[in-house]
């Protein structure tokens, strides 16, 4: 069993118990919880993030296919199997979702974090599956399938040779404990979203290895249907402190019912020149007046980073937003946290959309 959530205070429940499974893109979670105004935010950031791509490939024969965004794909001859593990021919439908900006991280809800709080620096995020005759299908093992994505200095401009691969969760499931009609003890379980947008946990058996001769980070894809990213470790040194996120207007109080799906209101930060986006998921209890917002991993965001808040929110099917370029402060006096507050204002859907696309410049 994986430990899902590594926040500063977990809330369990006796009767509730979590634990991870492998989330299919092509299937929604299930949420029964979502406010109005979550959908509202949900459907905006589908519409406007990254979408699938489509490609029909001979398996018997293989082919090497190249998306919009650079990334090639190598598949060799006989690489897919079906479900049950016998091989495949034919014509096959490859998708593939690709992430590869703070922009895409945010309208996706991928943020670049570890299962444990430490930044990551994304150099792209893949989701691939492959179906044929409405049946998804696997990689047979050693498939050989190989994936290259342009690579990109960092931001002290150096190349970097070796980038881990990560393993993303995207869906949880709950199981619920209790009794029925005839006081007969039942446990059900239902799949929902994970509230941080994703979990990243290193995969320690894969790398991406620098290619010089065509300027790639080169990597064996292990399996279908599953979120890989090729991410390095934000290397940050000093202290480090706590940031609580304090909304003075347009919280919607719906995101404080709301902790399986779509939040309707949300705060992300991006550190400078970095394509990292970290989300402040966790909401902050007890709170009145202006004090309603989130709250960062705890000792987690370095004093003295400079970088870009976005807060966002939707309230009766309208936008408002905050976009704040700060640095991170040192606590005042013997406090263990530092603060920062927002004043979201009433924004167009397009203007939205341009604000988060700044991310990628910040």
């Amino acid at each position: 069993m994986k430990k899902l959530f590594a926040p500063s205070l977990i809330i369990v429940a006796t009767a509730i118990s979590m634990f991870s499974c492998k989330k299919n893109e092509s299937v929604p979670s299930t949420n029964n919880n979502t406010s109005q105004d979550g959908k509202v935010m949900a459907d905006f950031k589908a519409n406007h993030g990254p979408q699938f791509e489509n490609f029909t490939i001979d398996a018997s024969a293989g082919a090497v296919i190249t998306s919009s965004k650079g990334i090639k794909y190598t598949f060799p001859a006989g690489a897919f199997v079906t479900s049950a593990g016998a091989a495949v021919t034919g014509n096959v439908t490859v998708s593939v979702k690709e992430i590869n900006s703070a922009a895409d991280m945010l309208l996706s809800d991928k943020p670049t974090l570890t299962r444990d709080g430490r930044m990551l620096v994304s150099y792209g995020e893949i989701f691939v599956q492959a179906v044929q005759n409405n049946n998804q299908l696997a990689l047979k093992k050693d498939s050989g399938v190989k994936v290259q994505i342009p690579a990109r200095p960092n931001a002290n401009g150096q190349q970097l040779k070796e980038v881990p691969i990560w393993d993303g969760d995207s869906t949880i499931t709950t199981t619920l404990s209790g009794y029925d009609y005839l006081n007969t003890a039942v446990t059900i379980s239902f799949q929902t979203a994970v509230r941080r947008g994703i979990v990243w946990d290193q995969l320690s058996s894969n790398y991406s290895f620098f290619n010089s001769g065509n300027g790639s980070l080169d990597f064996k894809l292990d399996s279908l249907a599953q979120w890989r990213n090729c991410d390095a470790i934000l290397s940050t040194s000093g202290t480090k402190t706590t940031v609580l996120g304090y909304f003075n207007n347009h919280y919607n109080q719906a995101t404080t019912q709301d902790y399986s799906g779509e939040q309707p209101t949300m705060l992300f930060f991006k550190p400078r020149n970095q394509n990292t986006l970290i989300k402040l998921y966790d909401i902050i209890l007890n709170a009145t007046g202006n004090h309603q917002g989130f709250y960062s991993y705890q000792a987690s965001m370095p004093i003295g980073m400079e970088g870009t808040f976005l807060a966002m929110s939707t309230e009766n099917g309208k936008f408002y937003a905050d976009m704040k370029d700060v640095t991170i402060a040192a606590p005042v006096g013997t406090n263990n946290y530092t603060t920062l507050s927002f004043d979201p204002v009433e924004v167009s859907e397009s203007a939205m959309v341009n604000l988060i696309l700044q991310l990628n410049n910040k």
